[in-house]
């Protein structure tokens, strides 16, 4: 058993990425990659591979609190820093400390500064007319700000403490399930990982709704598998659904089915039924009972409703706009469910106004690497019988993969963020059982991201008229 992320996939991984970056960039010269966006693509994907394979082994002497000290301050510094740097990297490159072509993060900045500038009341009146699955993140910036000040900087140091906060929740979760070692690789995994870093340096809702869905698993799991049932997680299993019904509707609806689903299924240390029916009724009665609970299950029915008529006439209209892509009218479910693990490939061409994909696209190479053995994990856990230990965490990640797989935002790097910290921690159980057997597979895995990035870069073109 592999207790550390072996060099040889950090060296294949960083020299298939260069390989690909050259080869779309010749295939496609007219087009080639911005420098500065090469500069992005290289470090997210260096640094993440070098440190995953450098810190793996360093830090795998460490007593367990030691190394929680140690991944929460790292991850909160790597995050500080980075929110720094894009700070005045943005206000550059487009005048202003926001990212590219996002008109989201600018009502998320002033809405969140009605409350400390204009009052409470006015803040309400102004929530009248926001959606339910943006109220969670402006009333936490809202109050953030109230609290700190109407800064830029201030919603992103606290989804810079979120998601640092994410790394820890994921080492405890991957504890519990697959070890110590195991935990401490999927824990740097998420520490490093570009894209959940990229968020922090964005007044968008990611990093916190992503540290709310991995809290409730957190708290869920506690709650199943030790023997003293602990109130306070109970509450803050409550307190983190709520809260994710606030942030993306369908990700509450999918987070308590994974919690329904872990609850029948899983067999852990405690068998008493009437804690497990306790935790049942009380997540149910608990979102009924608010104020909102007929706008929930509203929401959630009106997705799933138009589940089949959202992607299709999402994917039209990408065909259609200014700059858009003819060839998306022909994707749909059937396109993105068997990809749905690996899937946003990296934009390694230069294409009219997406700068923010060409700026994360080594984060979206990293994770088409990674996403190998998350596949390799779960096939191994389904061959071994073992799958059934391990219920909550895969019943929420498959469960909103599929989710996302249906809608028009498959292949939209921020629609699979809630996902990502438990595809890495599957990821790292996967490289934990691989044998030399096993080698020439990665391989053949890294050959074929590679042609599928190609295959992407011409399909960006050509659906535009440009290769």
């Amino acid at each position: 058993m592999l207790t550390y992320f072996p060099n040889l996939i950090s060296r294949k991984s960083m020299t298939y990425y260069f390989i690909t970056l050259a080869v779309v960039s010749v295939l496609f010269i007219s087009r080639i990659l911005p420098f500065v966006w090469i500069l992005f693509g290289a470090a997210e994907v260096c640094l993440f591979f070098y440190f995953s394979n450098d810190l793996t082994k360093r830090w795998r002497t460490l007593y367990p609190k030691a190394f929680v000290k140690k991944l929460f301050w790292t991850a909160l510094a790597i995050r500080l820093v980075y929110m720094i740097f894009a700070y005045f990297f943005y206000d550059i490159m487009t005048g202003q400390p926001f990212t590219f072509h996002t008109a989201d993060e600018q009502v998320y900045y002033k809405v969140s500064l009605i409350w400390s500038k204009e009052g409470f009341e006015a803040f309400r009146n102004e929530m009248k007319w926001i959606d339910l699955s943006d109220s969670g993140e402006m009333y936490l910036t809202a109050l953030a700000c109230k609290i700190f000040g109407p800064y830029v900087l201030t919603a992103r140091v606290l989804h810079s403490l979120a998601s640092a906060l994410t790394c820890v929740l994921i080492y405890r979760i991957a504890q519990r399930h697959f070890g110590e070692s195991t935990a401490r690789m999927a824990a740097i995994f998420c520490m490093l990982m570009p894209n959940l870093v990229y968020y922090c340096g964005l007044h968008l809702k990611e990093a916190d709704m992503v540290f709310f869905t991995v809290l409730l698993i957190d708290c869920v799991d506690k709650l199943l598998l030790d023997r003293k049932f602990d109130w306070a997680c109970f509450v803050m299993a409550l307190v983190s659904a709520f809260a994710m019904f606030t942030f993306r509707t369908p990700l509450g609806a999918v987070g308590l089915l994974a919690v329904f689903v872990a609850i029948v299924m899983t067999r852990g240390r405690l068998g008493n039924w009437w804690k497990r029916g306790l935790m049942i009724m009380a997540v149910v009665i608990g979102l009924s009972a608010t104020t909102i609970g007929d706008r929930i299950l509203r929401e959630v029915g009106d997705v799933w409703d138009g589940r089949e008529e959202n992607q299709r006439v999402g994917m039209e209209w990408r065909s259609l706009r200014v700059g858009g892509n003819e060839f998306a009218r022909y994707a749909s479910k059937s396109v993105f469910a068997p990809l749905i693990f690996t899937i946003p490939f990296p934009t390694m061409v230069n294409t009219e106004g997406q700068e923010n994909q060409q700026m994360i696209h080594g984060g979206n190479y990293v994770k088409n690497i990674m996403s190998g053995f998350t596949i390799f994990a779960l096939v191994m856990l389904l061959l071994n019988g073992e799958w059934r230990k391990h219920t909550l965490p895969m019943a929420m990640m498959v469960g909103y993969l599929a989710v996302i797989a249906l809608s028009n935002f498959a292949h939209s790097e921020r629609f699979h963020q809630p996902a990502l910290p438990f595809e890495l921690m599957f990821a790292a159980y996967g490289i934990s059982q691989l044998q030399k057997k096993h080698i020439r597979w990665i391989d053949y895995w890294m050959l074929i991201i590679l042609v599928a990035n190609v295959g992407w870069a011409w399909f960006k073109l050509a659906g535009r008229g440009l290769a």
